[in-house]
């Protein structure tokens, strides 16, 4: 097993509501990463508010950055993170061709939804002060079909797919040794190198899908992902460069 990251705290609680919320309380305090792992959370969260359910034995964690970037840099740290994720699996796993990863941030274990990742930024005027990057992985088991939104990719898990047994604990050593490896590409050399790695990895390019906001949806051919981190697709109308949606197949 590699060696736990230089520069990076960790703290494993055996119970929290959140840790995005843990996150938020301790985050003025910080003077380096923190990654904080909870075995059991009582009201974990995903994207746009809604419940993320997280049977026991998955793993449930926020790496909390104390910051000084501009804000438009939070979003890019999604794609950092989803290589590492992307890393950490096939080290567990020895199955690289098994993961894929979904704009904007998630990951696919053969076709269904293994992981999920929730960014939250605080900070005030052109720069942030931290930037919490939670990330729920079905380790051990599934939600139901009938528990995820309709029409949203099937959620999976690493035991019931592959057949692999690792502990939240375990996971997150290869996860954090993962992620510092792309902060500091992405530090040194910016978002390209993130960009090509992750567009190397990724589901259902050059294929038609759907990108769906509160508001608006789009049909189009996934081209690529922008300098931005942008969803580019190609419609009937032209190139669409999308900043947030949801995605489907």
């Amino acid at each position: 097993m590699n060696v736990w990251p230089d520069g990076y705290d960790k703290i494993v609680l055996q119970t929290v509501d959140s840790t995005l919320s843990e996150a938020k309380r301790v985050a003025p305090s910080l003077s380096a990463p923190l990654w904080i792992l909870a075995i059991e959370q009582t009201a974990a969260r995903g994207r746009r508010g809604r419940a993320w359910l997280a049977p026991k034995g998955n793993f449930s964690a926020t790496l909390v950055l104390p910051l000084g970037d501009p804000p438009q840099n939070a979003a890019l740290r999604s794609f950092v993170a989803s290589l590492a994720l992307y890393d950490a699996f096939v080290a567990v796993s020895g199955q690289e061709q098994a993961f894929e990863l979904k704009w904007p941030n998630d990951v696919l274990l053969r076709g269904g939804k293994v992981a999920g990742i929730l960014l939250e930024s605080a900070g005030q005027g052109s720069q942030m002060s931290h930037l919490s990057i939670g990330i729920g992985v079905n380790l051990a088991a599934a939600p139901a079909v009938s528990q995820v939104e309709d029409g949203a990719v099937a959620p999976v898990s690493v035991r019931g797919v592959l057949g692999v047994h690792i502990d939240s604990e375990a996971f997150l050593h290869e996860l954090a040794v993962a992620y510092a490896h792309y902060e500091r590409q992405f530090c040194d050399f910016g978002f390209a190198p993130i960009r090509t790695a992750w567009l190397a990895r990724a589901a259902r390019l050059g294929e038609t899908i759907r990108a769906r906001t509160t508001r608006e949806e789009w049909h189009g051919v996934f081209r690529e992902v922008d300098e931005v981190g942008q969803l580019v697709l190609e419609t009937a109308k032209g190139r669409l460069h999308i900043p947030a949606a949801d995605v489907f197949f």
